[in-house]
């Protein structure tokens, strides 16, 4: 018995689970679109390039080897211009370099200071990837306007098929009075045909309709990664109108090329400053450190290097001069940016406006096109109003709340939009 208890109760909760409809949010769809487009991926990559550059450029510091082999031939030695025969030693000799000479090597170095070169290129990459980053921020962002559009359109879809449910209700009940009076011989047979003719129309609207929403939510699915049907139900966003400074990704890949601008001009100070190392050569050849000798012999050297090339000293100015003019060339793209963005806030606050008052003059329409329905019913059950003016003024009361309906999802639209220009 207990069994079948816990059987019963497992079944009724995996049938509750099978029948929960999704809700979505706007926001929930925004982030997981963002989430699941494919150019998301490029965020990875592009860390990972910078680890491996990164790491490439610290081996900077590391010991530097290198082999290199010699085998040469000249035409002359050097010789040590003393006459022998002058000297009281018997047999005295001089020895004579060969002119073959042998050489191989292996070298090393190792940098201790290179005036902050190393360190310069660092930032740069830095830099360089906030850039490239922003850029793929700046190129994600018009997805949240797409996800707006459709996710909108799927609202103004549901108020409609609402008022078409409230349409269909009030002419059925109408049509009720028009069989009753049919019955009763005070109404014809067309005049229930002109009504069914209307409930036909309905129902092929709500197929339109549906068919249009299926369609919106299939692509939202595809965006968002996850599939949806006509069961789908999104909610409404709140219509919290917020004024705000602008905070569009684009501001942050100005002063990200902005920062790598300053990064570059750094190495510029770097690079013309001297670089100290050590270095060691150990190698085997003929000769050896002693010039004199003729055999082959083991040698080895090391010591301290400085080395300071002044040529890129020429450049210099001419490569700060362009740093300062790219830097420029960022502040009018990002003026013009502000200039234009703010002026699509504008037009945007001027569209919400208008819609406000749209909004006020629609409750006015529908509450007299709702006076006028009702007369039109008591007028049709006394007999003094034909069937197809009833219709007239109940399609006209239903057109009176879908346009409010339609003007509602539009102030919604509006406040996103304004959203979506301003960056938030």
């Amino acid at each position: 018995m207990k069994k079948n208890i816990l059987i019963t109760i497992l079944l009724s909760i995996c049938c509750t689970a099978n029948t929960q409809t999704a809700t979505l949010t706007l926001e929930e769809c925004q982030q997981k679109a963002t989430n699941n487009y494919p150019l998301i991926r490029q965020y990875g990559l592009i860390s990972l390039a910078e680890q491996y550059s990164l790491e490439n450029i610290s081996k900077n510091y590391l010991p530097q080897f290198s082999l290199n082999g010699q085998a040469t031939y000249q035409s002359d030695v050097t010789k040590i211009p003393i006459d022998l025969s002058s000297l009281p030693i018997p047999n005295a000799e001089i020895p004579t370099m060969k002119k073959d000479q042998y050489k191989a090597t292996v070298d090393a170095t190792q940098l201790i200071w290179d005036g902050g070169v190393i360190s310069a290129q660092k930032q740069i990459t830095k830099a360089n990837t906030e850039v490239e980053k922003q850029k793929i921020g700046v190129s994600i962002y018009p997805i949240k306007e797409k996800i707006n559009q459709l996710y909108f359109g799927i609202l103004i879809i549901d108020e409609q098929l609402k008022i078409l449910d409230l349409t269909e209700a009030t002419i059925k009940v109408n049509r009720d009075i028009a069989q009753s009076m049919f019955n009763n011989g005070v109404a014809m047979q067309s005049d229930l045909d002109q009504i069914d003719v209307e409930l036909l129309n309905i129902d092929q609207s709500r197929t339109e309709q549906l068919s249009v929403r299926q369609a919106y939510l299939s692509m939202l699915g595809l965006f968002i990664h996850q599939k949806l049907d006509n069961k789908t139900i999104l909610q409404q966003p709140a219509d919290n109108f917020i004024y705000g400074n602008i905070t569009r990704p684009e501001l942050s890949l100005y002063q990200s090329q902005r920062l790598l601008f300053d990064k570059q001009e750094s190495s510029i100070t770097a690079k013309n400053l001297p670089q100290i190392g050590l270095f060691a050569q150990s190698g085997y050849g003929r000769p050896g450190l002693n010039m004199l000798d003729t055999k082959f012999k083991l040698f080895a050297i090391g010591g301290v290097k400085l080395s300071w090339n002044f040529g890129n000293l020429y450049t210099k100015s001419n490569e700060r001069k362009l740093i300062a003019n790219n830097k420029s060339s960022i502040d009018v793209q990002q003026d013009v940016f502000m200039f234009n963005t703010n002026i699509q806030l504008t037009q945007q606050q001027a569209e919400t406006q208008k819609i406000q008052k749209l909004l006020a003059k629609d409750n006015e329409i529908i509450a007299l096109r709702n006076r006028v329905r009702k007369a039109s019913e008591s007028k049709y059950k006394n007999g003094v109003y034909q069937t197809n003016e009833l219709i007239r003024d109940i399609n006209a009361e239903n057109q009176a709340m879908q346009t409010k309906a339609l003007h509602n999802i539009q102030y919604l639209i509006s406040i996103y939009n304004y959203k979506y220009i301003q960056g938030n």
